[in-house]
């Protein structure tokens, strides 16, 4: 019984705080966390309603592994209708925000309608209040966060926020809670921001949050969980040495990393920003990017960067709040803000990142937008006039001011909040924006890896990694190796992968874990905590029923099988170089089978008969 059962919801409108018991049916045919929640909102918002609007909802949650002993257990999640796409958005991230609300009792806090003002959710163990946050309204999340301690005089309070990206609606606006750790895309932030709400603050103590259904041996269970993950190259030795950036020279080799806006498939300054270069001490102090690793709560992988900047560096110079250890890029984030633009400047994009963190906005979305508008610049559709400065790609200049200007909502900065979509279509190139569903892609080129060009594709937040991780197979050889240009077993493989992901998302856990774990050694975690009986064969149809409720949703918003494609770039242009070099995307030969295996028609739409079989 790892779930604590208990739901608040919130009405803005209203000012008022309730509390009501955790439809259990639904925890046993959803599991948690991003499940539950989307099962939540499905069935309390129209799908075709305004992202912005009072009726959209907006659900913080956590996981029945959450606050538990399981390794990594300090997810949670931020589900709403999102802005940026116009789809289902579930929005997932770590630190120590998640434990802290299991630990104050509650599952999930369901926030609905608008406030007329800005307050702030405070949360004591089981008291909730909403606070007026009129003097918080124009902060930053760093600021925030410090004001809300120090006016509460307890500095574990645990914190999420929005700064200025969520008050302004930039469409990829992030809550950021520990102040570098987001629920970064789909624009969940601009939601909370849209309903008045800067921030949720959260004190837990409860012992009896939560009871497991069989604690000792959910003890052994997870005990054996963390040496599989210590004794794995990935958990136990790549990720807390070099973080997600162990990966930028590996993909940069196999002639799969996206540059200067999908133009090229490899970065000549690939090395100057990888985790590698994060170790090596800087000419001009001598100290490394990187000062140490970091992990969220309960987690034994430790993949966080931490970083220190070069405080003669231009970006800082002049700015001493900046010159302090904070969150440093990881491999995502490192890939949007340089190659994607032609950067290599470590320093610059670092301090890129720090003003992602520090005001809530998603590095890679803002990176890939940044990417669209230099190749608008060279082709002479954007002038230096209406940007303001020159705009070529390999600008670290151009970088940092667009940083800056996205971040406070000023000039050219505003249209950067749009997003490549919106931003390409404005001046008439629609198809410079690298995209599904209006959401930009992550670091791996859909060309290069034929398996995640499929899970781009067909991903129900629109272009994510997180969802189908196909570079396991494709580069990492987990669970087997396959060839990056084969089709053959890839919707199969795909589908596997985004089952199980749901069931990943939807316990509380990190889906880090599975570089090291199957299935085989989650479901004994998630048996002995919860009550009922929680096979291998039953979670999997858990995470299929997932999967398919969030494609429900988007059908009936207004999505079809047109809208699971890729940019024509993809499709037509081959790769340019590397081992890849002449690769375009074969989705056209994977789609098919992909829609045959889900039980969907030709269409995209779930027939009858799986509808009925998972009961969605």
């Amino acid at each position: 019984m790892a779930w604590t059962k208990n739901v608040l919801r919130v009405n803005l409108e209203a000012g008022t705080c309730t509390t009501e018991p955790l439809n259990m049916q639904w925890a046993q045919d959803y599991l948690g966390q991003r499940g539950l929640a989307t099962k939540y909102l499905v069935s309390e918002i129209d799908p075709k309603v305004d992202p912005f609007s009072p009726k959209n909802k907006l659900i913080f949650v956590t996981g029945p592994l959450t606050g538990t002993m399981a390794a990594t257990g300090g997810r949670y999640s931020v589900v709403t209708k999102g802005p940026l796409t116009g789809a289902i958005a579930c929005s997932n991230s770590g630190g120590y925000f998640g434990a802290e609300l299991k630990f104050a009792g509650w599952d999930m806090v369901i926030f609905e309608g608008a406030s007329p003002k800005p307050v702030y959710l405070l949360i004591n163990d089981g008291r909730a209040e909403l606070v007026d946050a009129s003097h918080l309204w124009g902060k930053t999340v760093w600021e925030t966060e410090e004001i809300i301690k120090t006016q509460h005089q307890d500095p574990q309070i645990r914190v999420a926020s929005i700064g200025r990206a969520g008050e302004n609606r930039v469409l990829y606006a992030a809550i950021v809670n520990d102040l570098h750790r987001a629920a970064g895309r789909s624009g969940v932030g601009a939601v909370m921001g849209s309903k008045n709400l800067k921030a949720v603050a959260v004190r837990g103590t409860r012992t009896d949050a939560y009871h497991l259904a069989d604690p000792e041996a959910f003890f052994a269970a997870t005990e054996a969980g963390k040496k599989v993950l210590a004794a794995n190259g990935v958990t136990g030795q790549g990720l807390p040495t070099y973080g997600t950036q162990v990966l930028m020279n590996v993909i940069n080799e196999l002639g799969a990393l996206p540059t200067r806006n999908h133009r090229d498939v490899q970065f000549e300054g690939a090395h100057d920003i990888s985790g590698e270069a994060m170790h090596e001490k800087r000419p001009t102090d001598g100290k490394a990017n990187l000062v140490t690793n970091g992990a969220c709560f309960g987690c034994t992988i430790a993949c966080g960067r931490i970083s220190r900047m070069d405080p003669g560096h231009f970006s800082v110079k002049d700015k001493p709040q900046y010159h302090g250890a904070s969150g440093g890029v990881e491999y995502e984030a490192a890939w949007a803000l340089g190659a994607a633009n032609g950067v290599n400047d470590l320093e610059a994009l670092t301090y890129a990142n720090f003003l992602c963190n520090e005001d809530g906005f998603d590095p890679i979305t803002f990176g890939a937008t940044v990417g669209a508008a230099m190749e608008l610049y060279e082709m002479g559709v954007l002038t230096e006039q209406e940007v303001g400065f020159k705009l070529p790609f390999g600008s670290t200049e151009a970088l940092v001011k667009l940083a800056e200007l996205t971040a406070r909502g000023e000039g050219f900065g505003k249209v950067m909040g749009l997003g490549s979509k919106r931003l390409c279509t404005k001046y008439g190139h629609p198809e410079l924006s690298m995209t599904v569903k209006s959401q930009e892609f992550p670091a791996y080129d859909g060309r290069a890896l034929q398996g995640m060009g499929l899970a781009y594709a067909t991903n129900n937040r629109g272009a994510c990694h997180l969802r189908g991780y196909m570079v396991s197979p494709e580069v990492l050889g987990i669970p087997v190796k396959m060839e990056p240009q084969a089709t053959e077993g890839k919707p199969a493989m795909l589908k596997a992968f985004q089952d199980l992901t749901a069931v990943v998302d939807s316990a509380g856990i990190c889906l880090f874990t599975t570089f090291a774990w199957g299935l085989q050694d989650i479901q004994p975690q998630i048996q002995t905590a919860c009550e009922g009986d929680w096979s291998e064969e039953r979670l999997l149809l858990v995470g299929e029923r997932i999967w398919n409720l969030e494609r429900e949703f988007n059908l009936a918003a207004g999505f079809t099988a047109k809208d699971d494609n890729l940019p024509p770039r993809l499709m037509k242009e081959p790769a340019k170089t590397g081992p890849q070099k002449g690769a375009v995307s074969k989705l056209d030969i994977m789609l098919p089978e992909y829609y045959q295996l889900r039980g969907w028609t030709p269409e995209g739409v779930p027939t009858a008969e799986t509808r009925s079989r998972l009961g969605v």
